[in-house]
């Protein structure tokens, strides 16, 4: 199946806003309201869904959640669709989306990342549909770093054309902003210096294959199933091979270690010709660290693992488009990862 790449955005084009796992509450409106006004200063019209409310763990009742979402990446008047964050059920939309559907539509920008893992991951490998794995709705109004970009420029670049991305060399260690207390905050704190880190010996890598992947935590449970095939894509896509990238946004390291093991069991990793992980601040164990358990984990596909790269819940954020074409270099004095729209 080929991938098919969502025309770029420009001035004028409707992006829409859903939750299909969970909503804003009353106290985060405010910030929502903020991350609204940056998406309509670059010329964009803002539609809000009606699946938003942010009472409970999820928005809406699933199949209010899943009509809205199918009908949202759907609708040829939508150029992309962007919840305000993840959650923590967005698998219960799974069985109720409108896969048909989807698949015969024209491809609508699907940007997120942990929960929305569930979904964006599943759409790429069941429509051959590209999404975008990056900083989310309510993260919008921070100011991205030297060498990264925002999901508002990726969705810009055209089918064929490429962007690199450079780690920026910093971090955030611990703790979070107070959205509640300042909604219009757009500097992130980054207190922290560290750069990617090849977790499975010594040497250069420069390697390339199709990206895929997402959040451990809510992947896990749909790896080997029909929504989470990866070997599947991977033989449609055969011999170019895969980069996989994985992220942990809170589970300790033996969880994590037994999720990973358990995707690999289900050929999440058969195909990848490189592994790439992302940052996490999820606790270790007294015997085991986040890093041990990838490697206990992954060490086995005996392929180059490169770690602490800015795709996972630490602040600041790489956009990673599933299905997109990549080359990662990671070597002494260069690190880069560019992804081709091909």
């Amino acid at each position: 199946m080929p991938i098919r790449y969502p025309q770029p955005l420009r001035a004028g084009d409707r992006i829409a806003v859903t939750s299909p796992s969970s909503g804003v509450d009353k106290g985060l409106r405010e910030r929502l309201d903020v991350a609204v006004r940056v998406v309509e200063s670059r010329g964009y019209e803002v539609v809000l869904g009606s699946c938003m409310d942010g009472s409970g763990h999820v928005s809406a009742p699933a199949a209010e959640r899943a009509a809205e979402l199918t009908r949202m990446l759907a609708d040829p008047s939508i150029a992309a669709v962007v919840p305000p964050w993840g959650g923590e059920t967005a698998i219960d939309l799974l069985p109720l989306l409108d896969w048909d559907l989807l698949r015969d539509a024209e491809p609508t920008w699907f940007v997120g990342f942990s929960d929305i893992s569930t979904l964006l991951t599943p759409l790429t490998l069941l429509t051959g549909h590209a999404t975008l794995h990056g900083n989310n709705l309510m993260d919008t109004p921070y100011r991205v770093p030297q060498g990264l970009l925002s999901w508002l420029d990726v969705v810009t670049t055209p089918a064929g054309g490429s962007f690199t991305q450079t780690p920026p060399g910093r971090h955030r260690a611990s703790g979070w902003d107070d959205w509640r207390a300042d909604p219009e905050i757009g500097e992130y704190t980054l207190d922290s210096v560290g750069t990617w880190t090849r977790l499975d010996g010594d040497g250069d890598v420069e390697v390339e294959g199709r990206l895929i992947g997402g959040c451990v935590e809510t992947l896990c449970h749909v790896a080997g199933t029909p929504y989470g095939d990866v070997s599947a894509f991977a033989r449609a896509h055969a011999p170019e091979g895969l980069l996989v990238y994985v992220e942990a946004s809170e589970d300790n390291a033996f969880s994590i270690c037994r999720a990973l093991h358990g995707m690999r069991l289900a050929g999440f990793f058969d195909a990848a010709n490189a592994v790439i992980v992302g940052r996490t601040s999820a606790p270790g164990r007294d015997s085991l660290t986040q890093h041990e358990a990838v490697l206990d984990a992954l060490g086995p596909l005996g392929v180059p693992i490169v770690a602490d790269v800015e795709c996972g819940h630490v602040p600041p954020y790489l956009p990673l488009v599933n299905g997109a074409r990549a080359r990662l270099v990671h070597t002494a004095t260069r690190r880069e990862l560019v992804q081709t729209l091909a």
